[in-house]
């Protein structure tokens, strides 16, 4: 690694840090902020010591680079995802489904999945729908957090759609009101139903 990248200003090398993270996410489909931190410090050839970016940091060079490099493509390929999520999210209807995630903030790549939450005392239910509707599937665990350094696990499911992977997190009813943080900036999640979703299609061009 050049002595001109070990130069840099803290800021700056932590924005060169971020905008390879998140070349890395669009490029790989890598959906985890600190592994893709940790690749970009690799490939960097930087040490322990390096700037880390926050994971907003990255959300952010990764909307640039969708902007810059991805252009119309970008854009139909969001509205491609977003009609998939729409018509998912109603054939789900009776778990009140909820999009979060990339494709809900328009930040989804090619490689983005699909992340849903849904709502059921008994998770069996959501995979008994999902035979109906002949969509094959797997049994997951999905991690999230309530607070600050508490995480707890939820059942779920992996499963494709025309092709794209989609993943859904089955949470108890007593916690719809209740979104866990976002990886992002650690704040409460944002959650779109269905009616905000069909407006978010209504208001593309």
């Amino acid at each position: 690694m050049s002595s001109r990248r070990h130069a840099q200003r803290p800021e700056h090398l932590r924005a060169t840090i971020a905008d390879e993270a998140a070349r890395i996410m669009q490029e790989s489909g890598l959906a985890d902020f600190r592994a893709a931190k940790a690749k970009a410090v690799e490939r960097m050839g930087l040490g322990r010591q390096a700037p880390l970016p926050g994971n907003a940091e990255i959300e952010a060079a990764l909307a640039e680079r969708n902007r810059v490099f991805g252009g119309d493509r970008h854009a139909a390929q969001l509205q491609r995802l977003r009609r998939l999520a729409a018509d998912l999210m109603l054939a789900l209807q009776a778990f009140r489904p909820r999009l979060v995630g990339a494709v809900l903030s328009g930040h989804a790549t090619e490689h983005s999945a699909i992340d849903l939450h849904l709502f059921a005392d008994a998770a069996e239910a959501v995979g008994a729908q999902l035979d109906s509707l002949g969509l094959r599937h797997r049994p997951i665990a999905c991690r999230h957090r309530w607070r600050r350094g508490e995480e707890f696990q939820l059942p779920g499911y992996r499963f494709r759609v025309d092709g794209t992977e989609c993943l859904a997190s089955v949470f108890p009813e007593r916690r719809r009101a209740h979104a866990p943080l976002s990886p992002v900036d650690g704040r409460p999640m944002r959650r779109a139903g269905l009616r905000e979703l069909q407006e978010l299609l209504a208001a593309e061009p």
